[in-house]
């Protein structure tokens, strides 16, 4: 069975979830990152219509509950991941607020927009493939982000997308899982649970 982490609750839910595990002055800076993270996702949702934080949260609690992460700079990037690229914030913005090295490790993780005649595609192939010289820290954020996003994959609304981004992280995210075991195993088990996926082709029901 594949493991699934939720955080519907929302930050309190899941800060009181965490408190056992992580130090009351990490507890206050992650507080002052989600704060910082609602304000600039604002009304943003997933594609499955929940609000977007959940889903910073969702990587919160993977490498909190499962891989044992305690380090609240690895901590503030997992809820930071997507600001720079979703928002208006830059990453000046977050290196300001939250220090050079959550900044470093925000900027790992941030696909950048298409330039210099590469289309949205090659953009998206080049960031992926730089992902293979990511530091630790930041594959510890990366491997939790796409944990998140696809841990229901089967329910996303669009069957093309649910087949591209199952091959996508197959071929380029499950590979970089091999160096951690805890990771390595729960993508595993994720690759077989939703072999199906792969056959999903447009006006395709979820199985």
């Amino acid at each position: 069975m594949v493991r699934v982490f939720e955080a519907a609750g929302g930050w309190p839910s899941v800060r009181e979830r965490l408190a056992p595990r992580v130090a009351g002055q990490d507890l206050a800076s992650l507080d002052e990152a989600v704060e910082f993270a609602v304000r600039w996702h604002a009304d943003q949702t997933r594609p499955a219509g929940e609000p977007y934080v959940e889903h910073l949260l969702e990587a919160v609690c993977v490498l909190v509950e499962a891989v044992g992460t305690t380090d609240v700079d690895v901590l503030r990037a997992a809820v930071l991941h997507d600001v720079v690229e979703d928002t208006e914030c830059s990453l000046e913005d977050v290196r300001q607020r939250f220090g050079d090295r959550v900044a470093v490790l925000v900027d790992w993780v941030t696909k950048p927009a298409p330039s210099d005649g590469l289309s949205r595609e090659e953009a998206r192939a080049a960031y992926l493939a730089r992902l293979r010289t990511a530091p630790p820290d930041a594959l510890l954020v990366k491997l939790a982000d796409r944990l998140s996003n696809v841990q229901r994959l089967d329910a996303h609304p669009r069957p093309e997308k649910r087949r591209s981004y199952y091959l996508e992280t197959v071929s380029s995210i499950v590979p970089l899982a091999r160096s951690h075991p805890w990771f390595r195993q729960w993508y595993a088990a994720w690759r077989d649970a939703f072999r199906h996926l792969a056959d999903d082709s447009p006006g395709a029901r979820p199985r």
